[in-house]
């Protein structure tokens, strides 16, 4: 179990965790990418949220893309994470690249709509330039250099 690591100024790092997810086309097969919509921010992101206590960031990421897409996800690597202040208080996202496996999306409050787009789509409707970034390190991890 995990404690909570403190920033430098001795506020509590919020500790979160989530998925770029990524199926084939159920129509083309050409990669696709899953964005979720929180009306709350009014933002288009990847499914993400905070830890629970003493939770794994692997099995919160794969709760949060469950909770957040009605997906089941296979995930593959690690990408790289994220660190940036949210309400004042310094936050710790980790991402891992995912493979939706089965699942319906159900709308609820925390997200009201998904979005399943080729990755520069994606690109261009992610809210936060910090996020883009996400898309190509997927990209190379599922078509590495030769």
């Amino acid at each position: 179990m995990r404690a909570p690591r403190p920033a430098r100024n001795g506020t509590l790092v919020v500790q979160a965790a989530g998925c770029v997810l990524w199926r084939p086309s159920p129509v083309t097969g050409e990669l696709e990418l899953c964005l979720v919509h929180r009306p709350k921010y009014d933002d288009w992101s990847w499914p993400k949220g905070k830890l629970k206590r003493g939770e794994d960031p692997l099995a919160g990421a794969l709760r949060e893309v469950a909770e957040e897409t009605g997906h089941t996800a296979a995930p593959s690597a690690e990408l790289p994470g994220t660190r940036y202040l949210a309400q004042g208080r310094p936050k710790r996202v980790r991402y891992w690249a995912a493979e939706a496996v089965s699942g319906t999306f159900v709308p609820s409050d925390e997200v009201d709509r998904i979005l399943w787009l080729p990755p520069d789509a994606a690109r261009r409707r992610l809210t936060s330039p910090m996020d883009a970034g996400l898309v190509d390190a997927l990209l190379a991890v599922l078509r590495p250099a030769r």
